[in-house]
C-alpha cells in the first residue's frame, strides 16, 4: 500500500493530531480567554473524525504502516464510540471548568491528544504500535488528572495515576518482550501463526499473562484497580467524566484485539485468567461501593464492576462474546456520560458538591434532575427495561453459549449485590428529607446531555438495541 493510500485511511487520526497542534499554537497566542472557542473547535474535530471514520466503514480491512495498524469494522465501531464520548466530555466542561477557575485552553487539546492515542490503540496490530498508542493516551491522561494544580487532591490523583501507570507500563513491556522473545515477531498475525504450531509455548503464555496484567490496569479491573477511586475523586469532575468513558472503551477494545487476534489458539490458557479478573472486578465493585459516601468514588467502584461484566464477553472468546462487549461498552458510555452530566449539576453557591447526602430529597427540590439520575441508577443496576439490562443480558448470554455458565451466574449474583447501592442512591433522592437546593442555572450543554442520555436509556433502548446488536456483531466478526 502506497504512502498516499495509507494516509487516506488515517484521515481521522491526521485530523485530530494536526487540529490539536494548530489549536495549541492558537491557544499560546490568544490565551485562556478563548478557551471556550477552542473547546467548541475541539468538539467539531471529534465530530469530524467520527464522520470520516464512518465514511471509511464498509471498505475491506486495511493494514497500514507495514501491518502496524489495522483499519477494520471493529476499529471503526470502537473509534466512533470514543470520538462521540470525548465530544460530549468536552462539551460538558465548557460550562463547568470556568466556574472552577480551570477554563484553560490546554484542556480540550489534552483530550484531543489522548483520543489520538486511543484511536491508535484500537487499530494496533503490533506490539510496538500497541505500546505507542497506550503511552500516547496515558501521558495526556496523567496531566488531565492533575489539571487542577492548586488542588492537593488533584495533584495527588495525578501523581498516583502516574506512578501506578508507570508500573503497569513496565508489566506491559515485559510481557511484550517475552512474547517477542519466544515468537520472534511483534505482529499479532505472525504471533498467532507461531502459537498454533507445535506444543504450547510456556514462555509465550507467561508473556501473555504479563500483557494481560498491564492491560487490566488500563481498564481498572481488579486487582489492578487501586488508582481508580482516588483518581476519580481527586480529578476535576469533567475530567472524571472523560476518564470513566472514552479510555475504558479504547482499553477494552485493545484488550479484545490483542487476545483474539494474536493468541486465539491458547484460549484455554488465558480464558481462566480473564474469568478470574472478571469475577474479582465484579466482587470489588459490588462490595466496595456499598460503604461510599462520595458520589464520584461510588462511580469509580461502579466502573470497576462494569469492566468485570464486560470482561465476561472477552472470557467467552467468541464472535458473540466480542459483540456483547461492544454492546455493553456503548450502553455503558451513554449512561456514564449522562450520570456525570447530572453530577455536574450538583452545584451550590460554594461550588460543586460530591456527597451522596447532598442528593437527599432531590425529587422535592429538583424533580427533572431526580428523574434523570434515577434512570441512570436503574440502568447501571441492570433493571429492565433500562439500557444497562440489555448490556448485561448479552454478555451473560455469550458466556452461557461458551459453556461458562458459572461465570454468568457469578455476574448475575454480583449484579444483584450492586443493585443495593444504586437503589440506596434512589432512596436518598426520593424518600429522604430535602437537603439545600442546587443552583437552578444549568448550562444547556449539561441539560441536553443528561436528558438525551436518559431518553436513550429508557424509551429508545427498546428500539435501538436490535440495530446496535447487529452493528456490534458485524464489527466483532472482523477479529475472527
Amino acid at each position: 500500500m502506497g504512502v498516499i493510500e495509507t494516509l487516506t485511511h488515517a484521515f481521522p487520526e491526521l485530523l485530530l493530531v494536526l487540529g490539536g497542534m494548530i489549536l495549541l499554537i492558537t491557544g499560546v497566542f490568544l490565551g485562556d480567554r478563548y478557551s471556550r472557542h477552542i473547546s467548541l473547535i475541539a468538539v467539531a474535530l471529534m465530530i469530524g473524525a467520527a464522520i470520516l471514520t464512518l465514511l471509511g466503514q464498509g471498505a475491506s480491512a486495511n493494514a497500514l504502516f507495514d501491518g502496524a495498524f489495522r483499519i477494520d469494522d471493529f476499529a471503526v465501531f470502537s473509534k466512533i464510540v470514543i470520538f462521540v464520548a470525548a465530544a460530549f466530555a468536552i462539551l460538558m466542561s465548557i460550562g463547568t471548568l470556568p466556574g472552577e477557575e480551570l477554563g484553560r485552553f490546554e484542556y480540550p487539546i489534552l483530550i484531543i491528544l489522548a483520543v489520538f492515542g486511543m484511536s491508535l490503540m484500537v487499530s494496533a496490530s503490533d506490539l510496538i504500535s500497541l505500546y505507542m498508542g497506550v503511552e500516547t493516551q496515558s501521558l495526556a491522561l496523567y496531566i488531565l488528572a492533575a489539571f487542577n494544580r492548586d488542588s492537593r487532591r488533584s495533584t495527588e490523583a495525578g501523581l498516583k495515576y502516574f506512578v501506578l501507570g508507570a508500573l503497569s507500563s513496565g508489566l506491559l513491556l515485559y510481557g511484550a518482550s517475552l512474547i517477542y522473545g519466544f515468537t520472534g515477531s511483534t505482529q499479532f498475525e505472525t504471533i498467532a501463526r507461531i502459537a498454533t504450531s507445535g506444543e504450547t509455548n510456556i514462555g509465550l503464555v507467561f508473556g501473555v499473562v504479563f500483557l494481560i496484567a498491564g492491560l487490566a490496569f488500563k481498564v481498572s479491573a481488579a486487582p489492578f484497580h487501586m488508582w481508580t477511586p482516588d483518581v476519580y475523586e481527586g480529578a476535576p469532575t469533567p475530567v472524571t467524566a472523560f476518564f470513566a468513558a472514552a479510555p475504558k472503551v479504547a482499553a477494552i477494545a485493545l484488550f479484545s484485539r490483542v487476545l483474539v487476534t494474536s493468541v486465539p489458539d491458547i484460549i484455554d490458557q488465558w480464558r481462566p485468567i480473564i474469568a478470574i479478573i472478571s469475577v474479582a472486578s465484579m466482587t470489588v465493585g459490588a462490595f466496595s461501593a456499598i460503604v461510599q459516601v462520595n458520589i464520584k468514588r461510588l462511580m469509580a467502584y461502579s466502573s470497576i464492576g462494569h469492566m468485570g461484566y464486560a470482561l465476561i464477553g472477552l472470557a467467552a472468546g467468541t464472535p458473540e462474546g466480542i459483540g456483547s462487549i461492544l454492546i455493553y461498552m456503548t450502553i455503558y458510555v451513554v449512561m456514564t456520560i449522562g450520570a456525570f452530566a447530572c453530577i455536574l449539576m450538583m452545584r451550590r453557591r460554594g461550588g460543586l458538591t460530591e456527597k451522596i447526602a447532598d442528593l437527599s430529597g432531590l425529587s422535592k427540590t429538583n424533580a427533572p434532575l431526580a428523574l434523570m439520575l434515577t434512570v441512570f441508577m436503574f440502568s447501571m443496576a441492570g433493571v429492565p427495561p433500562a439500557g444497562g439490562f440489555f448490556g448485561k443480558w448479552y454478555v451473560f448470554l455469550a458466556a452461557v453459549n461458551a459453556d461458562l455458565v458459572w461465570l454468568a451466574i457469578a455476574g448475575a449474583v454480583a449484579s444483584v449485590i450492586s443493585a443495593f447501592y444504586y437503589l440506596k442512591v434512589i432512596w436518598v433522592i426520593w424518600f429522604d428529607e430535602p437537603a439545600p437546593t442546587f443552583e437552578r442555572e444549568v448550562k444547556p450543554a449539561l441539560r441536553f446531555t443528561a436528558a438525551g442520555a436518559a431518553f436513550l436509556m429508557f424509551p429508545l433502548t427498546l428500539f435501538l438495541v436490535g440495530p446496535l446488536r447487529e452493528a456490534a456483531n458485524h464489527a466483532a466478526s472482523a477479529l475472527f
